[in-house]
């Protein structure tokens, strides 16, 4: 499958916006407030971005929910239905543009949308793609059972299990290898 550039910053984005929510504590909450949103929307160099608010901070909380509810769908159809509510809720406006140094590439947020509807409709339509090319099940949970992490597994096989195999994954390989040696010692 063929992931362009700014797909994949899409898919990222998504994956870290489902991410900051919190596990079992509030106080978990990677979006606290307005500072965390607009640290988020920094770091993931989100272009037409205005200043942001606390409605914009709610805005962006409750499609949180309805991305993580994509990523939970239990097949295409249930995630194309969700993916198309979320993206023509946003008022999808496709337009191509080369900003900041990037070539041709198209957004489909409508210029001077807010940041909801730019997450929406960006991101709704990098999953999309995935729906479309009969890659759903890419859209994938941490299978470690003290993890529950979003991630996209781009593998070759779509054999990846864990968000990180260097510690969700190796964790558990490690676990697993010292209960055999005890078990073999004892």
């Amino acid at each position: 499958m063929l992931i362009t550039h700014d797909t994949r910053c899409a898919l990222d984005t998504v994956v870290d916006l489902v991410n900051t929510a919190p596990e079992d504590e509030p106080a978990s909450d990677g979006l606290a407030d307005v500072a965390a949103l607009e640290n988020f929307v920094r770091s993931h160099k989100m272009s037409d971005v205005g200043v942001l608010s606390e409605f914009d901070l709610s805005a962006v909380r409750r499609i949180r929910g309805r991305f993580a509810g994509i990523f939970a769908a239990a097949d295409p159809r249930t995630a194309a239905g969700m993916i198309n509510e979320l993206v023509a809720a946003a008022g999808t406006t496709p337009r191509l543009t080369d900003h900041d140094g990037y070539d041709w590439h198209v957004h489909y947020f409508a210029p001077g949308a807010s940041v909801a509807d730019h997450l929406a409709a960006d991101c709704g339509m990098a999953l999309a793609f995935f729906v479309v090319a009969g890659e759903q099940e890419r859209l994938r949970r941490c299978e470690a059972p003290d993890c529950r992490r979003a991630f996209v597994d781009l593998s070759r096989n779509r054999s990846r299990r864990y968000c990180d195999s260097r510690t969700c994954g190796n964790r558990l390989h490690v676990a697993a290898y010292r209960a055999r040696r005890k078990e073999s010692a004892g």
